[in-house]
């Protein structure tokens, strides 16, 4: 009887020891990394109470925005593993339009635009997504995201019913969101809320087009919670019935949040953007937010109960001609970085911030409100066990570690290759007896230039004021036979044209700084000459057009073109070309160019971005990804005096900081 009863305690203790095996393995199995399996996906994300609920479980949004397009591929599971680590249980990010269809009947979605692929990383990850699709999403990127070729109908009313915009529109989405319906919750995938929009309330010039948007983004089969998310001022009319609002805000103010809830009394309230940081402007600071106001507002959101989403929680890169611009009070161009002052750093690296915040949300990690739902309740029911013994710890998961950063050697710049020689390598040139902008030009399958530079050049037989009547958009350096002899700007409209004997050049090299990116500008933002150009009070005619897109195409061209060894005096504008090595595998590095002025800088035919001697940012992360092992070429454009070095650095240099007020 005693072996007997030995035997039994040995089986229920084998028993116990089996379904606690069997329990791990369903919760491995139906768990997170397989939730399509174990939950019905038949309700989803709801707004019915005043907390979210998730299948039917209190359900709280610890957001986060990582753009897939500001950061390069290779380090996309790098910076969704820190987001993890830190506590967020959701990423969100736009979708640019502008990079995905850059002509019309030319789509991309592989590569560095994968959307399908970064969502997928997001389920593997274990974190929900709330999709952003526009097609307006403003994200200081040039116009908002919007494609510079709608802009060739002069008669085009952006972001409203205007037959041009719906069509272009609905031929998008007809791309677009089939690629995004079998990755909502209810299909098995992550995405558990879709935008509707972006900060419609601040335009609001159309009653329809929100609703458009709405049955647009349904009747291709968006299924999911639809949101809206709009600054407090603006919050009546930026929504759409059937879509929750949201609101945006850096700071948490008590009449807000009154706002937001008077509105839909019986729903969860949610910061969608709380802004973490800012965006920087060229010849102005670095703006920065302290790690301790930002700390202490999410904590009071969270104390609250409210979800929220930060933005940014990894900002990145505006890599190329991304950014875009302010209009009011004067037309302002953004720099490249998109650092944002966020968590993680433009490029990855923890900050303070990041620290903070891992600590205040590791606390809320066990808060059955703020987890995702109750994942472990079914498994406690088969093995009635302790939650503990099923599910494993609650902890955060560790700490990714840093990629290295190295200060490589400078580039000598050892050839160059003025702009003139450049320019039988440019598409055209086109011949036209009045300017024509950017977006008109009968370039890239006639679907216009989108960015870079165009230059215009004319004949002249005299002399006198040049006029520009504000018609120069954004920056143009004017030459006479290719010497310069001033600048136009938006504030310097007259310029000096020397005498001079017989027919002589006259040349303008135009720059688009960046289209307005907000506002009720969009309209307004083709580039180049959008208008005449006066010589003592005549209008200039019969111009010869080249587009300097400055597209990987062009840069390519290049290797055929009469490169010259780097004289004392070189010529400018102009390209130089050095070499970067970078032996075994290639690290971060920062590039830095003191002594130059104002231009462009390709690494492997990548653009970098703009930099610009006024700062406030003096360094263009470059990933090691961009890098090859070896030798690297380096061209840069500047328009009018480089050194004869590229440097590069292990550290970031944003420029001079100054407290957001």
């Amino acid at each position: 009887m005693v072996v007997l009863r030995i035997r039994n305690v040995h089986k229920r203790k084998y028993a116990l020891i089996c379904l606690c095996i069997a329990g791990f393995i369903m919760y491995r199995y139906l768990g997170m990394s397989g939730r399509g399996r174990r939950m019905s996906r038949k309700v989803g994300l709801c707004a019915n109470t005043s907390q979210f609920t998730l299948e039917g479980e209190p359900f709280r949004i610890i957001g986060g925005s990582i753009h897939y397009f500001r950061v390069p591929r290779a380090y996309w599971r790098d910076r969704l593993m820190k987001m993890k680590a830190c506590g967020i249980n959701t990423l969100t990010t736009y979708v640019p339009w502008n990079l995905h269809q850059p002509e019309r009947e030319v789509f991309s979605f592989q590569t560095q635009l994968d959307l399908q692929a970064y969502i997928s990383l997001a389920a593997e990850m274990e974190l929900w997504v709330i999709l952003r699709p526009g097609p307006y999403i403003s994200s200081e990127l040039d116009l908002g995201g919007l494609p510079s070729w709608l802009l060739q109908d002069s008669s085009m009313r952006l972001r409203t019913t205007h037959p041009g915009f719906i069509q272009a529109v609905n031929t998008f989405f007809d791309k677009l969101i089939p690629k995004l319906v079998p990755l909502q919750f209810k299909k098995g995938g992550p995405i558990i809320a879709v935008q509707v929009e972006n900060e419609y309330g601040s335009f609001a010039k159309d009653q329809s087009y929100m609703l458009f948007i709405k049955e647009a983004l349904q009747s291709r089969g968006i299924s999911e919670l639809l949101l809206t998310s709009d600054k407090h001022k603006t919050l009546k009319s930026g929504g759409v019935d059937g879509a929750l609002r949201t609101v945006k805000l850096q700071k948490l103010n008590q009449r807000n949040i009154q706002e937001l809830t008077a509105i839909q009394p019986n729903n969860p309230t949610m910061v969608m953007d709380y802004w973490t940081g800012w965006y920087d402007i060229w010849g102005e600071l670095h703006h920065v937010l302290p790690p301790e106001d930002m700390v202490s507002t999410v904590r009071e959101i969270l104390r609250r109960g409210m979800s929220v989403n930060l933005y940014m929680f990894h900002g990145g890169s505006s890599f190329g001609f991304m950014s875009g611009a302010l209009a009011n009070p004067s037309y302002r161009a953004l720099v490249p970085s998109y650092d944002y002052d966020a968590p993680l750093s433009e490029s990855g690296e923890y900050t303070s911030k990041y620290h903070l915040l891992r600590d205040l949300l590791s606390r809320y990690k066990n808060s059955k409100k703020n987890t995702r739902y109750a994942a472990h309740y079914f498994i406690q029911l088969l093995t009635s066990l302790p939650l503990c013994a099923a599910g494993g710890s609650d902890s955060l998961p560790d700490m990714p570690v840093l990629h290295y950063r190295e200060a490589y050697e400078p580039a000598i710049m050892y050839q160059h290759l003025s702009l003139w020689d450049a320019l039988s390598f440019t598409e055209g040139p086109f011949k036209s007896t009045k300017p024509v902008n950017m977006e008109n030009l009968p370039v890239n399958n006639r679907n216009g230039q989108s960015y870079g530079y165009t230059l215009y050049e004319t004949i002249i037989t005299r002399g006198g004021l040049l006029q520009s009547g504000d018609n120069v958009r954004d920056r143009a350096l004017v030459f006479v036979d290719r010497s310069y002899i001033g600048l136009f700007k938006r504030q310097s409209l007259e310029l000096a044209v020397p005498d001079g004997k017989g027919r002589r050049t006259l040349s303008l090299l135009v720059e688009n700084c960046g289209r307005v990116h907000q506002g009720r500008e969009l309209d307004k933002q083709r580039k180049g000459l959008v208008g005449d150009i006066l010589l003592n009070n005549i209008p200039l005619r019969d111009f010869t057009i080249y587009s300097l897109d400055m597209k990987p195409s062009f840069l390519d061209s290049l290797y055929q073109a009469p490169w010259k060894s780097l004289s004392e005096t070189p010529s400018f504008p102009g390209f130089f070309m050095g070499r970067l090595f970078a032996y075994g595998y290639p690290s971060d590095t920062f590039v830095k160019l003191p002594g130059w002025e104002k231009g462009v800088v390709f690494i492997n035919g990548l653009n970098l971005g703009r930099y610009w001697s006024i700062g406030p940012q003096q360094t263009l992360y470059l990933p090691g990804p961009f890098l090859n092992s070896g030798i690297n070429q380096v061209i840069v454009f500047e328009e009018q005096e480089g050194d004869f070095k590229v440097h590069f650095e292990d550290q970031a240099d944003l420029g001079m900081a100054a407290d957001i007020q």
